[in-house]
């Protein structure tokens, strides 16, 4: 039972074995990390993992972990807890992850409320419109069962972010079949070498949002739990961006943190 922790750089990890560090985007790097593994071997695409972000982990897992029956993500710097708090001490233990899974399909991260905005108004906020246009459409035309789940989540002022989830081997087939054959159509779209910055990684980002699509037209079951972040956050800061996003003042507004 694996949770993949997502990272791109050496970081203390957490002890418990089954908590497993992936080095993603390694095929980009000649630098190995002892003890990590790679998203670069077997079927992948660590090579477009600044298009993806942590999502190549997923990826690879999906065809390199099908043995497993239970798969989940999460970041080097983020977990899924017993409680929220800065400290290793906090995150989920293996049978707490087992217990939580005998009554439910999937455990996602607490979702965020932005209170006052849209998941759609937020990315357009943070965004170049393109990826949110294209991903629309692709899912209207492509995925059209799934329309009305992609207008709810628009409308939603919540959202279960960062990619991370931990679910049975099922349940994380299907959502990753839904999650790629999405992706992989937007990408066809859209010249990633005309964006800049964090525009680049659009393909992540829109993946958050596939997640909550994916749940409510399932009809998923899920619990939350809160994030146990082990670099504490300047919420001021990260409020004061927000705002400054929300009513349109650009300049050197920050987007992510």
């Amino acid at each position: 039972m694996p949770v993949l922790v997502a990272t791109h750089k050496d970081y203390v990890m957490p002890s418990d074995h089954f908590y497993q560090p992936i080095y993603v985007g390694s095929a980009l790097h000649k630098q190995r990390m002892a003890d990590f593994w790679s998203d670069a071997t077997g079927i992948n695409i660590s090579s477009k993992n600044p298009f993806y972000n942590e999502l190549t982990a997923l990826y690879w897992a999906k065809y390199n972990l099908k043995d497993q029956p239970i798969i989940g993500l999460a970041h080097y710097r983020r977990f899924l807890g017993r409680r929220s708090g800065h400290k290793y001490k906090y995150l989920l233990s293996e049978q707490e992850i087992r217990q939580a899974l005998q009554k439910v399909d999937v455990l996602v991260p607490k979702a965020r409320n932005y209170w006052i905005e849209t998941q759609e108004q937020h990315y357009l906020n943070a965004h170049v419109p393109q990826p949110w246009q294209v991903f629309g459409r692709v899912i209207e035309t492509k995925f059209p069962e799934y329309y009305l789940a992609f207008e709810q989540v628009c409308h939603s002022k919540k959202a279960h972010l960062f990619n991370m989830s931990i679910m049975k081997q099922a349940e994380f087939q299907a959502y990753t079949d839904f999650l790629f054959d999405v992706l992989a159509a937007v990408e066809q779209e859209i010249d990633f070498n005309a964006l800049k910055g964090q525009d680049q990684r659009a393909l992540g980002f829109l993946g958050e949002r596939i997640l909550d699509i994916w749940l409510l037209k399932t009809h998923t079951t899920y619990q939350e739990f809160p994030i146990v972040s082990l670099e504490r956050v300047n919420w001021f800061d990260k409020g004061w961006h927000f705002l400054l996003r929300h009513f349109g003042i650009k300049g050197r507004v920050k987007t992510h943190f």
